[in-house]
């Protein structure tokens, strides 16, 4: 059955409603009628509050757990709460210099994501997770720098002045002419391509046999190509930090919802799947229980929200994975807030 638009529940309801959501999310526990009457400002009886209950119930906007207990929102109910009743809470002045300082430090991007992904971990009290950015920029320059003891620095530039460094077994001794020429032989095809493309011209080019290079430079080019193809096979398409968060009190009376919850967390690809239907959103996305067929038997809720370049593209998706009890309107904006400091800092990275 459908549920109705908030807007078509009795101003009664809609309040007694946002208070069982609200002391849900805040307990994690059921709210019954005499919690809801305790405050005396609904001025209803237990009895009276009952009967709305049980009217939301039938509506499917709550769910008893137990005969004797109180409410719970469903997932249903959480969305309506979500999209038409929460109030939104902007990160206080604690949370964004915590952002701002955790996200302000020059070095490898992948040991930023690392930490933004910790940071959105401890702002949150859930686990935090960051899509590892895909690479796809275009190349300028290549350099083979000879290391001795058989190693070489293979050296790549992008056009926005970014530098990757991957250190080679060269498998041998190399002469300093021939590192030179797999050099200039490299950057001359990588010169506005991205690596996949101009690794794809030159495998075929030596294939075919319509290179210049003699033996020892054919080797450099091809064992090059290689460390870079394998580099980034290699490299984690998901960072995942605080799933212990996960294991709270109220854990403890739902293991097996848990351990189905961090199971789904281990298949990293899926959840990055996920994540990436994130990526097109004008606004920070919410995926709640049922909704989303990943984390639907575990019973949780992710908030994600994508990150961009400096110059606006859309490089990866962050977000927050939790019980569906989350505080929506604490984590929404703080997955924003970070996913927008986040893109600026990218600019002080190096890739």
């Amino acid at each position: 059955m459908a549920s109705p638009p908030i807007t078509e529940l009795t101003e009664r309801a809609r309040e007694i409603f946002r208070r069982v959501v609200e002391g849900y999310i805040d307990s994690g526990q059921p709210v019954g009628s005499k919690t809801l009457a305790a405050d005396g400002t609904l001025s209803l009886s237990p009895a009276s509050i009952r009967s709305v209950l049980a009217e939301l119930e039938g509506l499917g906007l709550l769910a008893a757990p137990h005969t004797s207990a109180g409410r719970m929102p469903t997932d249903a109910g959480l969305r309506i709460f979500v999209d038409g009743m929460m109030r939104v809470a902007e990160p206080t002045h604690e949370e964004r210099a915590q952002i701002k300082a955790r996200l302000s430090e020059t070095g490898p991007v992948e040991q930023a994501l690392k930490e933004t992904s910790a940071l959105l971990s401890d702002l949150s009290g859930a686990a935090g997770m960051v899509m590892v950015p895909t690479r796809e920029q275009k190349l300028a320059q290549f350099n083979l720098v000879d290391l001795g003891q058989g190693r070489a620095l293979a050296v790549l530039v992008g056009e926005d002045g970014g530098v990757e460094n991957r250190v080679m077994e060269l498998g041998g001794a190399f002469s300093s002419s021939a590192l030179d020429q797999a050099s200039n032989y490299i950057t001359a095809r990588l010169c506005g391509r991205t690596l996949a493309d101009a690794a794809d011209v030159m495998h075929k080019e030596i294939r075919a046999g319509k290179t210049q290079l003699d033996d020892a430079s054919r080797n450099l080019v091809e064992r090059g190509l290689a460390v870079w193809s394998e580099d980034a096979d290699a490299r984690p398409v998901l960072i995942v930090r605080g799933a212990a968060n996960l294991l709270d009190e109220s854990a403890l009376d739902d293991i097996d919802r848990v351990r189905s919850l961090l199971d789904d967390l281990e298949d990293k690809q899926s959840v990055a799947a996920l994540l990436e239907s994130a990526r097109e959103a004008d606004a920070t996305r919410i995926f709640i229980g049922s909704e989303n067929r990943l984390f639907g038997l575990s019973g949780s809720s992710v908030i994600a929200s994508p990150y961009r370049d400096r110059e606006g593209r859309i490089v990866g998706v962050l977000g927050v994975i939790g019980p569906t009890r989350l505080n929506y309107a604490r984590v929404v904006p703080m997955v924003d807030l970070t996913a927008r400091s986040l893109g600026r800092s990218l600019d002080k990275l190096i890739v």
